[in-house]
């Protein structure tokens, strides 16, 4: 008796996922944004809580420059920096 694999029956084609994955920053668009994202963590020995200014920043600049979609920041955990920063007062500009 001969046991032989198949090869050939069925094909996978594999799928990106939805999330999680994006396109490298080849041309070094957001660099300034990573590495004061990376020196920050490294102070704060890697403490992400106290860097998370600096990664909305860097994901901003991501998502500005078409290397990630396009998210609102509430959604990747940044509503109460956002919250804060809509609560400032705004200048008012003559008109």
């Amino acid at each position: 008796m001969s046991t032989a694999m198949n090869f050939g029956g069925k094909r996978f084609s594999p799928q990106p996922p939805e999330r999680g994955s994006f396109p490298l920053d080849h041309m070094g668009e957001c660099k300034e944004f990573k590495e004061i994202f990376m020196s920050c963590l490294k102070e704060s020995k890697f403490d992400s809580s106290l860097c998370r200014e600096h990664s909305m920043d860097y994901l901003k600049c991501r998502m500005d420059r078409q290397l990630m979609t396009k998210e609102p920041l509430q959604k990747l955990g940044f509503k109460d920096l956002v919250d804060d920063k809509s609560a400032e007062p705004h200048q008012q500009t003559d008109t």
